[in-house]
């Protein structure tokens, strides 16, 4: 078995010794036994070639290539290596937890195949180049690391074939998931696949995973409930959450809804709907900063000494996708606790706690003290940040509707 880390970035060539490029990544079908089909060759001119395995005479420490190769594309079915499940997510259908991957293993039985995923500390060593060295130092003080290994059968990636989460028997496994490492997982994949895996769920732990989900993704799925169906859940997520989610619907679904709650349970979010007019758009403040996941800690904290030098605090450090969506958040003491070559996206919280504009501040105050956080940001219908709400401002608000 060889893994993938000791593949990457090795030399390509070609029977007669001609360089081709270097290894960047690997192309598996997508299937219960997934076998590798094509490699993909960074050239001397950046260029990417996609060969086919067929191709490939050596695949160990340097990649031997038939010398009449030719070059092909991704087909139906398969999907890359790196881009798909490295450093990816994963649901550990043996531990009922999420994970990450961090190394790939590769086994030869006759053709090449994916038989599983690291999620260890080693898999992280083994990528960085720096498991032989640090394994020999902590044998001299009697500390032997393992390999935490997962295979293929016991995982199910995200976004298999391309966002087609396929329901298996053992998938029920999902039930003993905490319902935010659920939510986190199914905030990356369609709103299909989300309602598919929560019908397997009884009510009580649907309700717990769309408490966690980030607003859109609660809507969404809200409005394809009938009304007595999402007056029941309701029935089990916090009122504030609830409100939200209320004031997400349409007003003529919104009191199909509300016909169909207990009378205790309709005076209670009908008072919180009626603060929703509160002007929370009115005390945000842009007074924060966002990196990208991929970002280092060095370059965080270069960032913080040079943008925000005029900012009266700063509660947390937002991390946005490439489409500029809300998708992780840090403190600053996270950040001091890392390495200074540590990406964002590894000890990122990616279930951000969040407000809307329509939020009362009666919810935005008790979301605060709730989770214990000092400030929290201000979100649109696309997950865009439009600021942020501080504590001190809301107290502030508070205070002048009384004076």
């Amino acid at each position: 078995m060889i893994y993938f880390s000791e593949l990457q970035r090795k030399k390509v060539i070609t029977e007669d010794q001609v360089h081709v490029g270097t290894l960047e990544d690997i192309i598996f079908l997508a299937s219960e036994n997934p076998s590798i089909t094509k490699i993909i060759v960074r050239g001397p001119l950046e260029e990417r070639l996609i060969i086919p395995i067929e191709y490939v005479q050596k695949f160990n420490q340097t990649i031997v290539l038939s010398k009449n190769y030719i070059v092909s594309s991704l087909e139906e079915n398969e999907l890359y290596l790196v881009k798909n499940l490295l450093d990816k997510q994963i649901i550990d259908l043996k531990g009922y937890k999420i994970v990450r991957v961090n190394d790939v293993a590769i086994q030869d039985k006759g053709r090449l195949y994916i038989a599983g995923v690291d999620i260890g500390f080693l898999g992280i060593l083994r990528s960085l180049r720096l498991e032989k060295p640090i394994v020999i130092f902590l044998t001299r003080f009697g500390i032997k690391l393992r390999s935490q290994f997962l295979s293929w059968g016991d995982i199910q990636p995200l976004e298999l074939v391309h966002g087609a989460v396929k329901l298996r028997k053992q998938e029920e496994k999902l039930k003993k998931i905490q319902p935010e490492d659920l939510a986190d997982y199914l905030e990356r994949t369609n709103i299909g696949n989300a309602e598919r895996i929560l019908k397997i769920l009884d009510e009580k732990k649907a309700a717990a995973v769309i408490e966690s989900l980030n607003l859109n993704y609660r809507a969404a799925i809200f409005k394809n409930y009938k009304p007595e169906k999402a007056a029941h859940l309701l029935s089990y997520i916090d009122p504030d959450d609830a409100v939200d989610i209320l004031l997400t619907l349409p007003s003529k679904r919104r009191e199909q809804v509300l016909d169909r709650v207990t009378e205790n349970q309709r005076k209670i979010y009908n008072h919180l709907i009626h603060y929703s007019t509160t002007p929370i758009g009115n005390i945000l403040t842009t007074e924060y900063l966002t990196v990208k996941p991929e970002e280092l800690v060095k370059e965080v904290i270069r960032k913080l000494q040079s943008e925000t030098s005029e900012f009266a605090s700063l509660h947390a450090v937002y991390v946005i996708n490439e489409k500029k969506e809300l998708f992780g958040v840090f403190d600053l003491h996270e950040l001091l606790q890392q390495d200074l070559e540590t990406p964002i996206y590894k000890f990122m919280t990616q279930n951000v706690v969040v407000l809307h504009l329509t939020t009362p501040a009666e919810i935005a105050l008790k979301r605060m003290e709730k989770y214990r956080l000092s400030a929290l940001p201000v979100i649109d219908n696309t997950h865009n940040i439009l600021g942020i709400v501080t504590l001190t401002d809301l107290i502030e608000l508070f205070l002048n509707k009384i004076i």
